[in-house]
């Protein structure tokens, strides 16, 4: 028994935001993960243990980040979001039971 196309429409649209949810945040969360690792080595051959030091650069290498890859990342969450519209606006009032 299949889903009435506008319930396959809904789990489309739902499968395909949870990817671009992952593709979207995995450039700031894969640069943090890296400037942490080395700060956390550069900590540990220092000893020094201070917390404004982990948590600066790691907040400048996202910025930086974000700055970098934000045209790119908008482009993507802008065409989902058009694509969204598009195949939603084919689906009338009597779409959805």
């Amino acid at each position: 028994m299949s889903a009435p196309p506008a319930a396959e429409l809904v789990f489309r649209v739902l499968r395909e935001g949870l990817l671009l949810v992952l593709v979207l945040s995995g450039p700031p969360l894969l640069a943090s993960l890296l400037a942490g690792f080395l700060l956390g080595v550069f900590q540990g051959a220092t000893q020094i243990q201070d917390t404004s030091l982990a948590f600066v650069p790691k907040l400048l290498v996202v910025m930086l980040t974000l700055i970098a890859t934000g045209p790119l990342l908008g482009a993507q969450l802008v065409r989902f979001t058009q694509a969204v519209f598009l195949a939603t606006s084919g689906v009338g009032a009597s779409g959805f039971h």
